[in-house]
Formats: C-alpha cells, sequence, structure tokens
C-alpha cells in the first residue's frame, strides 16, 4: 500500500492539480503545510481529502520532508512537491513497482517547465529525483538539495517522457530570484562550515564558472533563450552567495585594480573560448566534427 507525502508552503493554487494526479494511485494522501503559509494551503488539502499536519518554517524543504514522512502509514512512500504531477505513465509504472519485493527504492526522472518551456539540457532532464521508496530505505538529511543516505536495492526508471514527474518549476523571474535569496542563505552557511574565508577573486571567477559550466558543460545553449537566461540566473546565484559570504565577514575593504580584474576575466575568456569551440562542434555532422578537431590540432 502507497502513502503519498506532499509538502507545501502558499500552495492552495498548486494543491489540486497534485493530488488529482494522484488519487488513484493513493491509499492516503499525508499534505504538511508550513506553518507561515499565508493562503488557504491546509483549507484546500483538508477539502481534497489529504491528512493535514504542520511544520515550523524552515526556509527550505528538507525537514518538512523528514517530517512528513513519518507521518505515513504505509510501507511504500510516493514523496511529492506541491507544484510536481504524476503523469499517467508515471502512475501506472508506480503501480508495478510497488508490487516487487525486489526493489527498495526508485529514481524517477523529472520533466521541468521553466518560463513556459520544457528544459532538456543536462542540468534539467533527466533530473533523476528519489520519490518512491520503502519507508525504511530512505533517510533524508536537512541540508539543501542534500541527496538522502539509501539502504537496499535501487532501479532508475527509463529517461522517458511517459515516466516522468512533471515538474511546474518556475514561472517568472521574480520566483526565481525569491528563491536565490532563500537558499543562499541557506548554502552561505554550508559553504562556511567547511571553513571558507572570502576571497575577493570568487566574485569573478565563480560566477563566470558557473555560467559556463551550465551554458557550455551542461548544453545549456540548446534550450535557445531559456538556456541563456537559466544560465545568467545561475551565475547570478553565485554571485549572490559570495557577496553574502563577503557581508558575513563584514564587508571588508579592499583595493582593487582594474588591471586585475581584467587579467582573471581573460583567464576565463580563453576558457570560454574553449567551450565555444567544443559546442561548435557538437553542433555540427559527423564529417565536419572531424575536420573541427583535425583544424584545432593544426592549429587552423
Amino acid at each position: 500500500m502507497l502513502s503519498v507525502v506532499i509538502v507545501a508552503w502558499n500552495e492552495e493554487k498548486n494543491l489540486p492539480r497534485v493530488v488529482a494526479s494522484v488519487k488513484d494511485l493513493a491509499d492516503e494522501i499525508v499534505v504538511v503545510v508550513d506553518k507561515v503559509s499565508l493562503d488557504k494551503t491546509a483549507e484546500v488539502a483538508k477539502k481534497l481529502g489529504c491528512k493535514v499536519y504542520f511544520h515550523e518554517h524552515m526556509g527550505i524543504v528538507e525537514p518538512m520532508r523528514s517530517f512528513a514522512i513519518s507521518k505515513a502509514k504505509y510501507e511504500w512512500i510516493l514523496l511529492l512537491d506541491a507544484d510536481e504531477e504524476v503523469s499517467e505513465g508515471l502512475a501506472q509504472k508506480i503501480k508495478e513497482t510497488i508490487v516487487s519485493s525486489s526493489v527498495d527504492f526508485v529514481r524517477i526522472p523529472r520533466k521541468n517547465l521553466i518560463f513556459g518551456k520544457w528544459i532538456k539540457s543536462d542540468h534539467w532532464w533527466p533530473d533523476y529525483v528519489y520519490r518512491l521508496f520503502k519507508k525504511d530505505a530512505l533517510t533524508w538529511d536537512n541540508a539543501i538539495h542534500s541527496v538522502p543516505f539509501t539502504r537496499g536495492v535501487r532501479i532508475d526508471l527509463p529517461a522517458e517522457e511517459k515516466y516522468c514527474l512533471i515538474h511546474h518549476n518556475y514561472t517568472s523571474i521574480f520566483e526565481y530570484v525569491d528563491k536565490i535569496n532563500r537558499y543562499t542563505d541557506h548554502q552561505k552557511d554550508v559553504v562556511l562550515a567547511k571553513g571558507y574565508r572570502f576571497v575577493m577573486s570568487d566574485l569573478i571567477t565563480k560566477p563566470i564558472d558557473e555560467f559556463i559550466g551550465q551554458y557550455f558543460a551542461r548544453h545549456g545553449y540548446r534550450d535557445g533563450i531559456h538556456g541563456l537566461a537559466l544560465s545568467l540566473l545561475q551565475a547570478f546565484s553565485e554571485l549572490v552567495l559570495y557577496l553574502k559570504l563577503w557581508q558575513d565577514g563584514g564587508f571588508l575593504s579592499e583595493n582593487i585594480k582594474p588591471d586585475s580584474i581584467g587579467k582573471m576575466a581573460d583567464v576565463k575568456m580563453v576558457e570560454y573560448r574553449w567551450w565555444e569551440y567544443q559546442a561548435k562542434i557538437d553542433e555540427v555532422n559527423i564529417f565536419r566534427k572531424l575536420w573541427y578537431k583535425l583544424a584545432r590540432k593544426l592549429g587552423i
């Protein structure tokens, strides 16, 4: 039997959709509501027939998940966020999986819809998440974006749309920037706990590294302007994080010469050009790929 567990914070608009997607699948639906929710999340959940509990505001979802799981009655847990939705194909696959005694937990591919588009770059697809598991198979850490500790036999569902968990992710720039502000507060504590000390150059190199990683290494450029926008927002998130680390150190003053910034930028530009070339090779047919690789070796 299956307990569907949902955590929610100001989610009165999203709850009906996620509950409807699992109503024929769940033997119970548990909704844990953040106590600082300002809308009618709890009332909507009760009207939909869910069991409702409340949790202190933590700013991140991980502590709420552990609490929510503890309230579930059945052996199998399907853990969801309120802005997610179980596709029909996934629902059928879940039914088939939970009757197998040889499986303890399942990683599910997640389809992220951001700014009205399915984002398919490597950072966002297949975006495997640990959401279906036996109650004693996973232990969740309270750290932001943490991967759970696992026990037992794992399977990964195929990275196909029909088996995906649909994530109605960011719908506005405001929402993205608001989450950046909240998440970086927690991220800086993690960085500081590892012994980090602020270095001015991080304000330049860290955001550029993040942009290059998102846009090139993870193929964000394949998503057009959406990929560019998300890569820039991720880079901005890094900038905010390291500015907050500077802030925590007391806004220490430091003289900076413009040419030192230029030197750092020049180094990063070399990296940018290298990745730009890789993208060009990646986008052409096999014969032109061979030519580009040969030309690069010959210095043409």
